[in-house]
């Protein structure tokens, strides 16, 4: 089936979901989803991820250059969901999803405490996209909890979402609704 081109990534499904935590000049936190992410470089340690250029996550990154890539599991699909509603700019997304800002180690952004795992990024460039913007950040900080990674890590224990599209997601095996 030829698809139209504007949906050629929507067939390129699964992908990775993951919060992205930022803070404000003003020292309010910031948290939502995205599913346009990957591995940009092994050497340095890049990680990349696309967003609207209007987003408030490309806002408080422009003004403290660093954020944090927190990887949620199937326990916190719902209150991922309620991160990607529209919030006025300098209202915690933190607050209103019932997530924990916890203190990362070497960023001013938090990191999401209910996360398996965490990747604190300095903002390394920031590239125009057509409608997005690219955003690379060398990743300064890798971190899993330690029940998820024993020989390896363990997806199936870990149980990281994948985006499906819209409000669907997957982990291995199942297919879960946001809503």
């Amino acid at each position: 089936m030829k698809l139209k081109t504007e949906l050629w990534y929507k067939v390129l499904a699964p992908r990775p979901a993951v919060l992205v935590s930022t803070v404000s000049k003003k020292g309010i936190s910031n948290v939502a989803p995205f599913s346009f992410v990957m591995p940009a470089s092994m050497e340095p340690p890049i990680l990349a991820f696309a967003s609207d250029p209007e987003h408030d996550t490309v806002r408080n990154i422009k003004e403290t250059k660093d954020f944090v890539v927190n990887i949620p599991s199937k326990k916190i699909l719902k209150n991922l969901w309620i991160c990607a509603e529209e919030f006025d700019y300098g209202v915690s997304e933190f607050e209103k999803a019932s997530l924990t800002e916890e203190k990362s180690q070497k960023v001013k952004s938090p990191r999401v405490k209910e996360c398996i795992a965490f990747f604190e990024c300095k903002l390394r460039d920031l590239i125009e996209t057509g409608d997005h913007v690219l955003i690379l950040g060398e990743v300064l900080v890798a971190e899993v909890k330690d029940e998820f990674y024993k020989k390896g890590y363990d997806i199936k224990k870990a149980n990281p979402l994948l985006h499906i599209g819209g409000v669907k997601f997957t982990i291995p095996g199942e297919v879960l609704n946001a809503e």
